[in-house]
């Protein structure tokens, strides 16, 4: 017999069955009969946000910190515009959402009543998938679709948008094993073509004289395996390996083969490597403008092998060689075991003469700055922080910014799911309310967001989020007094002409933290550094420390939007030429 229940029931139910833990959320009048439902039960978590868009950025980094699905409550109208930009970001970065909103009663959809918007219509173009749900007896199989939806394949958001009337009409509910998901809704094999180019990739990657691997952030959505089995087929190779900003941690930073970061503010031999190779491997990575550079000069002279779950990746802007479509997971599994039967090796000696030539431009030491005694440089302080952070279980979120670049360059991940970045929309005000959710999700974790002073204004009002939930998250601003990364273009791109990039009027960020009833400190010179950051974690409470640093200084090395890899800046000094220059200014 069929239970039959309200509709805002079987939304509960239907997330049980999921398996949901916690969901980020902030009521409103079209959402009050599920939250009526929540008031009612004891198996899930509600956590309450300020603001939706905090919501949704915290239903990212819980995602991002665990591999599960995170899930966001809100109403109509604002509430669902409101995590518009959340859904982009976790779109655009392969996060796995189910965002349920609120919707006005089914007679007044199209009357412009109060708190309406066309929900589904704005947000198409932001989610894998997405559903305005009119018949409470479908509302079950939705919610297993859209589980399952933002799972498979290139995990990604999915919405569920259900009028108030639904919430209150009964139902029928259906467990998840007893529905069929259409085929054309979910990810599909392609093994018929993939065994032939596996096959010639495995080959290609045995003749090669000066091989990398280019691994994404697809590598870590393919579950905590897929990093382990990336790293043995790097081993059982010898090739050096290159990690885009979302995909940092798949190999260790410490890892013999690993040449850290690539792109526009990665490291000097990663990007002179990719250039001079003659034989590329993609690992889940979608070649990004910001790790491309000038695509027709983009590693000229490589065959390229591409392996992305996504179809509509292979080929979009860089044509490759070989493309494999699927999981990465089982795609490098079979490209191992197929490169042992094979007993395949590259020359000893063509690798050797890589290995020297690479080693060379790691002498270039790309990161190296001028310390200081006095003045905090972001480098350092970021440095310290790894330093005194390193042996404990440390999950890092950012804002975006240069403090974003310099976390990523001196903050050294050792396994993947611990660094948790906006990558592809670069939205500021993520990297609170993403350390929120990673810190709900790990609450024996230490969760610091390095932050800088503007990105963080985007979201501070989640601290009264962290302080009811007794949140430990550390907040970590780089105080400059700019957006600094806007400031860096400016300064170089615009003949320092700073129009609106000084902020001028910011907040006591102690008194700030102090109101809150969080703890605030600050470090004002280099000697302070250690002593505030120990005492940051040490405090068993939300914490912001106030760092200044040197508010002049540039994210270095880059390459500036126009240029190719082995066109790098590594200092201020250094010019380009006016072509680079004048492409830079239309790209950025």
């Amino acid at each position: 017999m069929k239970q039959v229940i309200t509709g805002a029931e079987i939304v509960l139910k239907s997330l049980v069955e999921h398996g949901v833990e916690v969901v980020f959320g902030y009521p409103g009048g079209a959402v009050l009969p599920i939250y009526d439902t929540l008031f009612k039960q004891n198996a899930i978590k509600h956590v309450l946000v300020r603001q939706e868009g905090g919501a949704i950025h915290a239903a990212e980094g819980y995602a991002r910190s665990t591999g599960k699905t995170g899930v966001v409550l809100v109403t109509s109208g604002p509430g669902a515009t409101n995590v518009v930009t959340g859904l982009t970001d976790a779109m655009m970065d392969s996060v796995p959402v189910v965002c349920i909103t609120g919707q006005v009663p089914q007679h007044l959809i199209g009357s412009d009543a109060f708190q309406e918007c066309d929900t589904t219509g704005i947000t198409r173009p932001c989610t894998k998938h997405n559903y305005l749900v009119k018949d409470p007896n479908k509302l079950s199989s939705v919610f297993h679709e859209a589980f399952t939806i933002a799972q498979n394949g290139r995990p990604g958001p999915v919405l569920i948008d259900i009028p108030k009337d639904v919430q209150f009409a009964k139902g029928s509910y259906i467990e998840k094993n007893k529905i069929k998901i259409p085929a054309h809704r979910l990810f599909q094999t392609k093994t018929i073509q993939n065994n032939k180019n596996i096959n010639e990739a495995v080959d290609l990657i045995a003749k090669s004289k000066k091989p990398i691997f280019y691994i994404g952030g697809g590598c870590i959505n393919s579950g905590a395996n897929a990093s382990k089995i990336v790293t043995k087929f790097v081993e059982e190779t010898g090739v050096p390996a290159t990690m885009t900003l979302m995909g940092l941690g798949v190999i260790a930073s410490s890892h013999k083969n690993s040449l850290g970061m690539l792109g526009m503010h990665g490291m000097y031999e990663a990007n002179m490597a990719m250039h001079e190779c003659d034989v590329m491997v993609n690992i889940g990575a979608r070649f990004d403008d910001r790790v491309t550079g000038r695509l027709d000069a983009f590693s000229p002279n490589s065959k390229k092998i591409h392996i992305d779950i996504d179809e509509s990746n292979i080929n979009k802007t860089i044509s490759v060689d070989i493309p494999i479509v699927g999981d990465v997971e089982n795609i490098i599994s079979e490209m191992l075991n197929l490169w042992k039967q094979k007993n395949n090796k590259i020359n000893s000696n063509s690798l050797q003469e890589w290995w020297q030539k690479i080693n060379k431009w790691k002498q270039v030491d790309c990161l190296q700055f001028n310390n200081s005694n006095e003045v905090i440089k972001p480098q350092h302080a970021i440095q310290r922080l790894y330093e005194l952070t390193k042996n404990k279980k440390t999950f890092i979120t950012t804002e975006v910014g240069q403090h974003q670049m310099w976390a990523a360059q001196f903050y050294k991940f050792e396994k993947p799911n611990r660094w948790l970045t906006s990558g592809g929309l670069g939205t500021m005000g993520y990297g609170f309310p993403a350390a929120i959710g990673a810190q709900v999700a790990n609450p024996d974790a230490l969760v610091v967001d390095i932050a800088g002073d503007a990105s963080i204004l985007m979201n501070i009002q989640e601290m009264s989020t962290a302080i009811q939930y007794r949140l430990p998250v550390k907040i970590f601003i780089l105080n400059n007094e700019y957006m600094g990364m806007v400031r860096q273009w400016q300064e170089l791109l615009h003949g320092g002409r700073y129009s609106e990039s000084y902020t001028d009027s910011l907040p006591d960020f102690v008194k700030l933290a102090e109101s809150y009833k969080a703890v605030g400190l600050r470090a004002k010179n280099a000697k302070e550094i250690d002593e505030v950051i120990k005492e940051m974690i040490n405090i068993d409470k939300t914490v912001i420390a106030d760092i200044w640093v040197n508010k002049e200084e540039n994210c270095f090395p880059m390459i500036q939007s126009g240029s190719a890899h082995n066109e790098m800046l590594l200092n201020k000094e250094q010019k380009q030429d006016k072509m680079a220059k004048e492409k830079g200014k239309i790209l950025v």
